[in-house]
């Protein structure tokens, strides 16, 4: 069997990252558990990040990068109504078949509300900008639309949190939604 390249290692870290803080949120899930699903013991697992932080907002970071990455696969060839729902039907279907992407989005928020509200602004910053990047990416893609882009990123964000609480795949059916807000048709 050959070994995994510390980069390779960090990868599986941040995959199992993304499970069990998913599961756990921040504060209930420990850097043992995370070393113990990727095989690794504690320190090593330090030698690959400074800290939980570290490995916490790797794992937040690329649960925005990959959602990134869906729409823009989505919209790529598309035009204007045709993104929107190109884009929301991709989201679906990454949230219903990979949940622990959304439950560990849910976590982020969660985890930097906490943070800010105990003094530390620094602990979100890196989430806030790959929000910023999410927002330029989904803007462009929509045509550059402000109205359009806060309308489908508020409904993105509503989508969340019905599927956090565990409401059943029809309610968060997109249908007649358009950029501009007003149903569609």
């Amino acid at each position: 069997m050959a070994r995994m390249s510390a980069e390779e290692r960090r990868e599986s870290v941040v995959r199992a990252a993304i499970t069990e803080f998913a599961r756990g949120g921040y504060n209930g899930t420990s850097t043992e558990v995370i070393a113990r699903r990727v095989g690794v013991s504690q320190p090593y697992l330090f030698r690959l990040f400074p800290n939980k932080q570290a490995i916490f907002l790797a794992a937040a970071e690329r649960c925005l990068e990959d959602t990134r990455q869906v729409f823009a696969t989505a919209s790529e060839g598309l035009e204007g109504e045709e993104v929107l729902h190109a884009m929301a039907e991709a989201y679906q279907r990454l949230i219903v078949d990979d949940g622990e992407k959304l439950m560990m989005q849910m976590q982020a928020y969660a985890a930097v509300a906490a943070a800010e509200a105990a003094g530390d602004r620094a602990f979100g910053e890196s989430l806030r900008a790959a929000w910023e990047r999410m927002w330029d990416d989904v803007h462009i893609m929509l045509g550059a639309d402000e109205g359009g882009t806060t309308t489908f990123l508020a409904y993105g964000m509503l989508v969340n949190t019905l599927a956090s609480l565990g409401f059943p795949a029809d309610h968060r059916v997109w249908s007649g939604f358009s950029i501009s807000g007003r149903p569609a048709g």
